[in-house]
């Protein structure tokens, strides 16, 4: 029976940042708009905070059934590790998806924005099917290119849109840059399991182009949104906010390219969502002067 504590670990927390940026980027954006609503930006934050916890226990079943996990470097895998029954990590996780379900559908009645319900499904469903069911979209080397569309312009968008923000160039500027940092995040965990998920026949993006490409590709992705930040800057200038994150991403994308491998990723996947947070919250803020100004 898993404590408590493993229960928290099982939630993986060095991924909760992926949940918070989104909503901070897109509520930065409705206060520039002056429409910001703090009821619906704290539903948002618990559809995403629920899809994310939702998402990170519905892998660790799947994986686990399917012995993916059964040799694992990096945070405790609850099925892999027997340390909890698969039905109740399986459970754990619809219930989490049902939870971002009803506060989803809260939030699409309070902002009138019916047709985002469908969206709202669509995130669902790719939280489960990720690794789950017969034909897992993360095995065929598409889980960075869902998580930059829900975690990046699907989230902070919506975001915007249902506190009656329409969204500004800066906006979805912003949504790509926080897309990209999401998708580093999922990079640098798949860099860390290349060995394994080999072996499990996992082909993730990172084990489709090999150690080397990978790590550019990370590299690409942590240092994108600065560059955006600098281009959006130039249309509205508190978006500058943004390259005061370009300390935090020094460290890890030195340790990535430097060949950093195994428990050392762990703390390079940790630094990455510090950066996604950090430069999620000075952009938001970017964009809220911007309004404002």
């Amino acid at each position: 029976m898993a404590t408590i504590a493993e229960w928290v670990q099982g939630a993986r927390p060095r991924t909760l940042p992926t949940a918070l940026s989104p909503v901070v980027v897109g509520t930065g954006a409705a206060i520039g708009a002056g429409a910001v609503e703090p009821a619906r930006a704290g539903l948002a934050l618990v559809v995403a905070l629920a899809l994310v916890v939702g998402v990170n226990y519905a892998n660790d079943y799947s994986d686990g059934v399917r012995g993916t996990d059964d040799d694992r470097v990096g945070p405790v895998r609850l099925v892999g590790a027997r340390l909890a029954r698969p039905a109740a990590v399986r459970n754990a996780a619809l219930g989490c998806l049902a939870l971002a379900a009803l506060a989803g559908l809260a939030l699409v009645s309070l902002s009138g924005q019916w047709w985002l319900l469908g969206v709202g499904a669509l995130c669902i469903a790719g939280a489960w099917f990720y690794t789950g069911g017969r034909r897992p979209y993360g095995y065929a080397g598409l889980g960075e290119v869902a998580v930059f569309v829900f975690f990046g312009p699907v989230a902070v968008l919506g975001t915007a849109l249902t506190q009656g923000g329409p969204p500004s160039g800066s906006t979805i500027l912003a949504s790509v840059g926080v897309g990209m940092l999401t998708s580093a995040v999922l990079v640098a965990n798949n860099l860390r399991d290349i060995p394994t998920d080999e072996i499990a026949g996992k082909r993730t993006l990172a084990v489709v182009l090999g150690d080397a490409r990978t790590r550019l590709l990370y590299a690409t992705l942590a240092l994108g949104p600065l560059a955006l930040s600098a281009v959006a800057a130039l249309r509205s200038w508190p978006m500058v906010l943004g390259l005061l994150a370009v300390p935090l991403a020094v460290g890890p994308v030195r340790r990535v390219l430097g060949g950093a491998a195994g428990r050392d990723l762990v703390g390079v996947l940790a630094a990455t969502g510090v950066l996604l947070l950090g430069w999620s919250a000075a952009t938001g803020v970017g964009l809220a002067l911007a309004g404002l100004a």
